[in-house]
């Protein structure tokens, strides 16, 4: 079973867990649902961290988001791939759920969460996508201000319903578009970094920095990477950190208590 699973890795050594799936938060097993898995799990002695991926934006119940909130150990941050602003779009995805719908969502994982890190999934250039359909996918972007966001040009897949639908949109829109939306994300990306300047943060360490061997990469329960002096530290340890400085995208922090 999986709280097996978990009780086997935390046996070995882990500390960190991650539930993965597609749509991993649509689980069932008789009765029980995801919230009822994380609750087992995040009642596993030594699990420090649970994060899980990916999940469907129709399955959140408001029990889950409570439980995120209230267990230390459930990480606050929640990927929501939305795939498309444009109510059209998300109906030929057959996404089930309308753009009022998923910021309905947004709002009350907000409210349930207030330090959750919000990251996305979206799709740009979908078949018959106009600039109306593209616009709205910038704007749900302006309003719900994502930590990050994964984003793809549409290719057809075989096998797929989108792959019956014509691919119309030429490649040089869907480059155009997939930059507008990169950019805007860049910058939105921007301002939440430096929002984190002056916090305190509980990091795992994970590794020794690409940039200096000096440091050590550090990731926060927000999933957040900071970058802080190796000092007398080691891989697998948790600390508290005070974010000292950005510089672009990368946040650099210094031990609350070396």
């Amino acid at each position: 079973s999986v709280i097996d699973e978990v009780k086997k890795a935390v046996d070995q050594g882990y500390t960190e867990i991650c539930l993965l799936g597609q749509n991993v938060n649509s689980y069932k097993d008789d009765a029980r649902d995801f919230t009822h898995l994380m609750e087992r799990v995040s009642g596993v002695n030594g699990v420090k961290r649970i994060r899980f991926t990916s999940p469907h934006p129709k399955d959140f119940p408001e029990r889950l988001l409570h439980l995120i909130a209230e267990r230390p150990n459930i990480c606050k941050q929640i990927h929501m791939p939305v795939q498309s602003g444009s109510n059209r779009i998300l109906d030929l995805m057959n996404r089930t759920y309308t753009r009022e719908e998923y910021l309905e969502l947004i709002d009350k994982t907000r409210a349930i969460i207030p330090d959750v890190a919000i990251s996305t999934d979206v799709i740009t250039g979908f078949p018959t996508e106009t600039e109306e359909d593209h616009e709205a996918t910038m704007d749900l972007f302006r309003k719900v201000e994502y930590h990050s966001a994964f984003t793809f040009a549409y290719s057809p897949r075989p096998g797929t319903k989108a792959y019956l639908l014509p691919d119309d949109v030429t490649d040089d829109i869907k480059s155009r578009r997939l930059q507008e939306i990169i950019q805007l994300q860049r910058s939105i990306g921007l301002k939440k970094i430096q929002a984190e300047i002056g916090r305190q943060r509980e990091v795992l360490i994970e590794e020794i920095s690409k940039k200096s061997d000096q440091h050590f990469a550090a990731r926060s329960s927000q999933s957040l990477v900071v970058i802080i002096p190796r000092s007398h530290y080691q891989i697998g340890d948790y600390l508290m950190v005070r974010i000292t400085h950005a510089e672009g995208h990368t946040l650099f922090g210094e031990p609350v208590n070396s």
